[in-house]
């Protein structure tokens, strides 16, 4: 298969789903390089746009390319194509993390969910706002949970108590990225400050959100300035909808596919109508991390906490464009043997 018969326009297409995903601080951690002559993108690692402090390990990095490989898959499907998906390709290249190639033509199904899910990623955005009380329905909660499964790991919903001791690790995990002073600097670094023409990365700070009039929700201060009269405050919803997504180990490759199910999570919430926002704070230290499962056994890793609900939709923030990030990929000749 050629480049030139898969089409230009239809490239630049799959890559802007793919930008289109959500990434730690919208840092948008990776480049793609697309091999022309058998259209084979390559999503690598950009470590100039990780974060030293936050996320040494590059969990949170892997995390996010692994929400753009799905939505990247989930375009080339939507265009008719059979995405064939690699991770972790190559051994002796650790900064290539994915390959998908579209292996051919397939025969599009309507009436399914995942029908819905390209024109779900046009319209999944943060959002850092009070949700309704409006319940998030069993039917629906049993099938963001099949979500996760099919990418390798598991989304689990907490009640009552449990959920107030999630919220409680977070608030802890909130405190300690304020006070240390080289993660709220990282974190600012990647705020807007009303600069022009406007960064294609980071956030703006109309994106930002309002933080938790009654204090329950600890959700992120990018700023780093927990005062009252400095950010916004609103009652948030009193019983929070929150749920764990846990891999079974927690090597890359399982940092990969834990962003690849947060996004196909995300993406049938937004079929459904539902909102999102991430709460990664505890997850960011180690003890906190391992508080996340009430009982430890080794066999559930947590990777994120995330709270959904109705409400309102959260602004849209910068991306790169596709021209920006696609680059050919240029293959060394093998040496003449003699």
């Amino acid at each position: 298969m050629e480049s030139t018969s898969f089409g230009a326009a239809l490239l630049e297409t799959c890559v802007s789903a793919a930008v289109a995903a959500p990434s730690v601080h919208n840092t948008q951690p990776w480049r793609f390089g697309l091999d022309p002559e058998t259209v084979t993108f390559e999503v690598r690692a950009d470590p100039g746009r990780g974060m030293r402090h936050l996320d040494p390990t590059g969990r949170a990095l892997l995390l996010s390319v692994g929400a753009c490989v799905f939505n990247l898959r989930v375009a080339l499907a939507h265009f008719g194509w059979s995405p064939v998906t690699r991770l972790l390709p190559s051994p002796r290249d650790p900064a290539l993390l994915a390959t998908v190639r579209p292996a051919g033509l397939t025969a599009r199904r309507t009436g399914e969910r995942d029908a819905d899910l390209y024109e779900a990623i046009w319209r999944r955005h943060s959002s850092r706002f009070p949700f309704t009380s409006r319940p998030l329905p069993a039917a629906v909660r049993r099938e963001l949970a099949a979500a996760a499964l099919a990418e390798g790991a598991s989304l689990r919903f907490t009640e009552g108590a449990d959920t107030l001791r999630l919220l409680r690790l977070t608030a802890e995990a909130e405190e300690r990225n304020r006070l240390d002073a080289d993660r709220a600097a990282e974190a600012r670094h990647w705020v807007h400050r009303d600069l022009e023409p406007a960064p294609d990365t980071g956030l703006p700070r109309t994106a930002l959100g309002p933080q938790d009039a009654r204090e329950r929700i600890p959700l992120r201060d990018f700023t780093a300035q927990r005062h009252r009269e400095r950010l916004t405050a609103r009652p948030f919803e009193a019983a929070p909808v929150v749920a764990v997504l846990t891999t079974g180990h927690d090597r890359r490759v399982d940092w990969l596919c834990a962003g690849q199910a947060l996004e196909r999570v995300w993406l049938v919430a937004t079929a459904h109508g539902l909102r999102a926002s991430v709460m990664h704070q505890a997850v960011e230290w180690a003890d906190l991390r391992d508080a996340l499962v009430a009982v430890p056994d080794g066999t559930a890793h947590p990777q994120l906490l995330l709270r959904l609900g109705f409400g309102p939709e959260g602004p849209p923030t910068p991306r790169r464009t596709a021209g920006r990030e696609l680059r050919p990929v240029t293959r060394t000749p093998p040496s003449p043997a003699y």
